[in-house]
């Protein structure tokens, strides 16, 4: 068993993979189980050890008899030195991280290829394994990515916008009079209330902005997939136009194959 670890700003995914199963489609192809968490840096290694043990315990997996390999992307330096000391002290390997000196697969055409969050990396390799290129991936996070693939399978950059949740915090912090709402699709664009007001301004704006900016790309690339990402994919991505394939995990499956091609 393989145990994928995705660790974001905000929220943390793990993902669980029976490298010998092929059932499943796209990402989810041999995935056992997932969780997802908040992210807190204030965890201590023990306490991951604990949480991760637990859930691995309602799937049937034991900790140290049944996993085989770890692979992880982190965007919280602290974060990713806690799991690595958890690794260290319970499993008898060495975790595969996504960082300067890995096998990955995929050239990065960035200015500075360190720049480029490990996350990113995963999310590139793992849309050219299912979609091939070129391709644009849209992951919705604490920041909305944009990165894009070439035919080849080389990343050649992107761009980087608020995400959702925080514009909204960023909204609701500053504006006195509105609250906080359920994040759903309103009854219409024009919304009759202010509760709707902010759905559709969230909702339908996001989506404009993903089809405006996947517009942009096209027209300097042609035509490309676009496949979306990231918790809130589900909202946007049944009324963003331009939005093909959605898929929930396609980082983790980055992960699956940077271990794959380290572990031959």
């Amino acid at each position: 068993m393989l145990l994928t670890i995705d660790v974001g700003n905000t929220q943390s995914v793990l993902g669980l993979y029976d490298l010998d199963s092929d059932s499943g489609e796209g990402a989810a192809v041999g995935l056992v189980d997932h969780w997802r968490l908040s992210t807190d840096a204030e965890r201590t290694s023990d306490e991951y050890s604990v949480l991760i043990r637990s859930l691995l315990n309602t799937s049937g997996v034991d900790l140290e008899r049944d996993l085989t390999g770890t692979a992880i992307c982190s965007g919280v330096p602290r974060i990713l030195a806690v799991l690595r000391e958890m690794v260290g002290r319970y499993l008898p390997f060495d975790p595969i991280v996504i960082e300067p000196g890995i096998k990955t697969g995929i050239p990065i055409l960035y200015d500075n290829p360190k720049e480029v969050g490990a996350d990113r990396i995963a999310n590139a390799i793992g849309a050219f394994d299912l979609y091939g290129g070129p391709t644009i991936v849209v992951d919705f996070g604490t920041g909305n990515n944009f990165d894009v693939i070439s035919e080849f399978g080389e990343f050649l950059g992107g761009a980087i916008a608020p995400g959702i949740e925080i514009s909204l915090d960023a909204l609701f912090g500053r504006a006195a009079a509105l609250r906080a709402v359920e994040l759903v699709e309103p009854r219409s664009v024009i919304g009759k209330s202010t509760v709707e007001s902010i759905q559709s301004g969230t909702v339908y704006g996001f989506a404009a902005m993903i089809d405006g900016m996947v517009d942009r790309f096209a027209d300097e690339m042609g035509e490309i997939n676009v496949v979306a990402t990231g918790g809130l994919a589900h909202l946007i991505a049944p009324v963003a136009r331009t939005i093909e394939n959605v898929e929930p995990f396609l980082t983790l499956h980055g992960l699956r194959i940077v271990h794959q091609r380290n572990t031959r």
